[in-house]
């Protein structure tokens, strides 16, 4: 018996506004090779136009994104990042630090977010110097939100959207526990995904009509055309 991850790319229609699920892959999610090969399996079925990817730090992954999707940025899902963060700190302090960096998100615009997260980091670096060495290192991945209207910040900054998703999944693979091979994984995975899908094509647009207009799309628009793909 073999573990392996199974890793969706869910993306939202530049044009419509719709989330939409891009594609599925089964193999081992560190393995930078594994994720260069899946980003070039969507884009050969036509995926372009993409501006952000939200995912957590997986190895390989941001290589693989300033590869093959050229234009995009990479957002550290947030909510990844600060379990990172917390576990650089003594647990009584954990709150406190939570709580500080939290105030970075509370920001109205990204001067002010880029500001206060250099305050934050500044103010830990004598009594924190591990976080504030992973602050500056993250700075640019956590706060790429920023840089889209605000309405789409609590949609881009973090995997949340696709936890709903992940925990249907995962109730319907639990069911099964072990697969014979990657096919079978494929079938199951595959058919919840479609029904997601489906119902998502029905339902409300994920992203509002006058926030899309605001974006100035750096190549010509495309049908198909997603901002947010994540991983």
């Amino acid at each position: 018996m073999v573990s392996m991850a199974v890793v969706i790319a869910v993306g939202v229609n530049g044009e419509s506004g719709e989330r939409e699920v891009l594609g599925l892959e089964v193999g081992p999610s560190e393995d930078g090779a594994f994720w260069t090969s899946f980003l070039r399996s969507l884009v050969a079925r036509g995926l372009s136009g993409v501006r952000l990817v939200t995912s957590d730090a997986h190895r390989g992954l941001k290589g693989a994104i300033e590869a093959l999707l050229q234009g995009a940025s990479w957002q550290r899902c947030r909510v990844h990042f600060m379990p990172n963060a917390l576990s650089l700190v003594p647990k009584a302090a954990r709150q406190m630090v939570g709580w500080t960096i939290r105030t970075v998100f509370a920001q109205l615009d990204a001067q002010s977010a880029h500001e206060q997260w250099r305050r934050v980091a500044d103010g830990f670096r004598n009594r924190f110097p591990k976080l504030a060495e992973l602050m500056d290192e993250a700075e640019e991945g956590v706060l790429a939100y920023a840089t889209f209207p605000a309405e789409h910040w609590q949609k881009v900054w973090s995997n949340n959207p696709l936890e709903r998703l992940n925990k249907e999944v995962k109730r319907r693979t639990n069911v099964v526990g072990i697969f014979p091979n990657e096919a079978a994984v494929i079938r199951l995975v595959g058919a919840v995904l479609s029904e997601q899908h489906d119902e998502w094509q029905v339902g409300k647009r994920y992203f509002g009509a006058g926030s899309l207009a605001r974006l100035k799309w750096r190549e010509e628009p495309k049908m198909e055309q997603p901002e947010l793909v994540a991983g």
